[in-house]
């Protein structure tokens, strides 16, 4: 199956600039079009002789989850966004669960999360079968998430989502910008969807 780059809906945001936003949209573009050449690439190596491209394989194999993992985290950090702000509401069922696991800090939570050295995403995840959020950072898109649980809100903290608005050191000032551009609407629903 060949992927398609989804197109989004996109407001302009308050201190994510329109040019910041545009060139974070062709790395997602670049993410699909790799996960795609490198699927191809794959089979033709296996049709030719894995042994012989046992090598390149491996590293292709490795590379596609990559690719892939970029593709999908940055469709869920778009799509946030679709619709224009939309605030929390503390009485849904999303704001009740966050309110009860976070005591009303979520937000600088995962903030102080996303602050972390070094790039990556500040991930939410909801574990349906714990019935409980789990929050985590990834450095690698393809690497340390929690196997199996659907993600509920994606924070990319990559340097390419902020340094273009903020230069290398304003990491803090593109959080506060990612937060106050979300909407919730969009989060509440993926939750809602798992309970």
């Amino acid at each position: 199956m060949t992927y398609e780059a989804k197109k989004f809906d996109l407001p302009s945001l308050d201190g994510i600039s329109d040019e910041s936003v545009k060139q974070h949209i062709g790395l997602y573009e670049g993410y699909v079009k790799n996960f795609n050449a490198i699927s191809t690439k794959l089979v033709e190596y296996a049709k030719e002789d894995t042994e012989k491209h046992a090598i390149a394989l491996g590293e292709l194999i490795r590379r596609r989850s990559f690719e892939f993992g970029g593709m999908r985290l940055h469709e869920l950090y778009f799509a946030q966004f679709e619709g224009g702000t939309k605030a929390l509401d503390e009485k849904s069922k999303l704001g009740e669960q966050l309110k009860k696991e976070y005591m009303g800090y979520f937000q600088e939570y995962l903030k102080a999360i996303g602050n972390m050295r070094g790039p990556g995403w500040a991930i939410l995840y909801y574990d349906p079968v714990g019935k409980q959020f789990l929050a985590g950072f990834t450095g690698e898109q393809h690497q340390g998430h929690f196997v199996t649980l659907p993600i509920i809100l994606a924070l990319d903290v990559w340097e390419h989502a902020f340094i273009l608005d903020y230069g290398a050191q304003g990491k803090g000032k593109y959080l506060d910008a990612f937060f106050k551009n979300l909407n919730w609407d969009v989060i509440e629903k993926r939750f809602e969807q798992l309970t």
